[in-house]
């Protein structure tokens, strides 16, 4: 449920929904893009727990730009993802392509990966993927990174940790009613 009380978050979405749309629309080029995610911040600004009170016009429409701005982030990165995997697929002999449903799966899968990876403070990031997507031993991480092959080694087991998890939770959700418990 929202920190705001519905009069005041009515107030905020009429009097700056056409503003955010337009803003969206200046860097997304598409208006129904440009809605969607209009719509996406004001929900993020409903369903948000902590409290949100805005002394002026401008510092409700920071909060909005600031949440919008993040949710164009979000989309970029899921379509370069996209964009990678579908280049992948047309570079392979169309016998050897995945069903529709296996190419969703692999899509899905590649984007909560990157998500993952981003919520990762950088370096830990960093590490995991020149690690184990190079095949950097620990000393060319550490090189690389200015740190000890100690904190490589940690910086990879959390982000390893964080995989671990996401797999878990994919796991579960996998798992027929009767098995997961």
């Amino acid at each position: 449920m929202s920190s705001l009380d519905p009069d005041t978050f009515a107030a905020l979405y009429h009097d700056h929904r056409g503003w955010l749309r337009g803003w969206l629309y200046k860097r997304l080029e598409c208006a129904e893009l440009a809605a969607d995610l209009a719509q996406d911040t004001f929900v993020r600004l409903w369903s948000s727990s902590s409290p949100k009170q805005f002394d002026s016009v401008a510092g409700a429409r920071a909060y909005l730009r600031a949440t919008a701005k993040n949710l164009c982030i979000t989309l970029w990165r899921r379509q370069e993802i996209e964009r990678a995997w579908l280049e992948t697929l047309e570079a392979r002999p169309e016998q050897y392509a995945p069903s529709a449903e296996r190419q969703a799966i692999v899509l899905q899968a590649l984007q909560e990966i990157s998500d993952l990876l981003h919520r990762l403070p950088a370096r830990t990031a960093r590490a995991f993927m020149l690690a184990h997507v190079c095949q950097m031993t620990d000393a060319a991480v550490a090189r690389e990174l200015g740190i000890s092959q100690r904190m490589v080694r940690k910086h990879v087991a959390r982000a390893m940790l964080a995989c671990l998890k996401l797999n878990a939770r994919h796991t579960a959700h996998a798992l027929p009613h009767d098995e997961a418990g």
